[in-house]
């Protein structure tokens, strides 16, 4: 597995902008991620975008009741991963499969959003524990049946094989207005924009995405800046993030980003049912 922990670049960034305790404090919340990136040659292969999931035959394709059946976004092999790196409990083997309703069928109409509770089935994950039995699954196609002209028009995303390298994540949690502007300018072009992760700290388009999991958990009922606020927002810890990606013909919004979040516990407990869904774009 190839490494690339970038964590000495950004400890050399923060102590050669910030006084050495605010340093050392921001340094303390550095997280390790595996970056997932397009594998080729001679690659390990931990996942992929795209193509057809293997499914065990028990199985149904998910589906968000009243609008129809979920894309397939991509699956993690989870032996393969470089889990033993990342500071959450991933299940040791078996398969993580990513599911979302991307408005092929609808354009775009229905949104799935954290704070409306009822549209989170148009996001899922679903783990195949290793040993069960699989096949190749395409999109059922009496799910479609009344709902596109042609099925043609919905089309499963182009096949991505992906490869892992850990790195060194920065939250983007804290009012960055405290810190010095030539040090969040430097920060910016090291830590870079979205891309596809598993574990460590989202990378926002718009707001922190664990705040928005944790107004959504709250109901709206807490203002952003609340000491509660902050509390439910350390419960969740990233999944995995998927950006939009043009070798899978992926665009979520205007160069978006799919963010699944789950509370420790959970993820510890294989519940990934309960785990919350959000996206992003520009």
């Amino acid at each position: 597995m190839t490494e690339s922990f970038t964590d000495s670049a950004l400890h050399d960034l923060a102590r050669a902008h910030l006084p050495a305790d605010v340093a050392e404090r921001w340094i303390d919340g550095l997280r390790p991620a595996a970056r997932l990136t397009a594998a080729s040659g001679s690659d390990p292969v931990v996942g992929r975008l795209g193509g057809l999931p293997q499914l065990p035959d028990d199985v149904e394709w998910p589906v968000w009741e009243g609008h129809g059946p979920l894309a397939f976004v991509a699956s993690l092999d989870c032996a393969a991963l470089p889990s033993s790196a990342l500071d959450i409990e991933l299940p040791a083997d078996g398969t993580l499969n990513f599911f979302y309703f991307d408005g092929q069928i609808d354009d775009g109409d229905a949104l799935v959003t954290p704070d409306e509770p009822e549209t989170m089935a148009g996001a899922r994950i679903i783990y195949v524990p290793a040993g069960t039995p699989t096949a190749e699954r395409a999109m059922p196609e009496d799910l479609l049946e009344g709902l596109v002209e042609e099925l043609e028009d919905v089309e499963a995303y182009r096949e991505v094989p992906l490869t892992a390298a850990i790195e060194a994540t920065v939250s983007d949690s804290y009012d960055d207005t405290a810190f010095p502007q030539e040090f969040r300018d430097a920060l910016w072009d090291l830590a870079g924009s979205a891309c596809h992760r598993v574990g460590g700290h989202a990378t926002a388009v718009q707001n922190p995405v664990d705040y928005e999991i944790a107004h959504a958990v709250l109901e709206g009922k807490v203002a952003w800046h609340e000491p509660a606020m902050d509390e439910e927002a350390r419960r969740w810890t990233l999944l995995a993030q998927f950006d939009s990606d043009h070798r899978a013909d992926m665009m979520w919004g205007d160069t978006g980003c799919l963010y699944w979040l789950i509370r420790p516990e959970d993820l510890a407990e294989r519940r990934f049912d309960r785990a919350m869904f959000t996206w992003q774009c520009c």
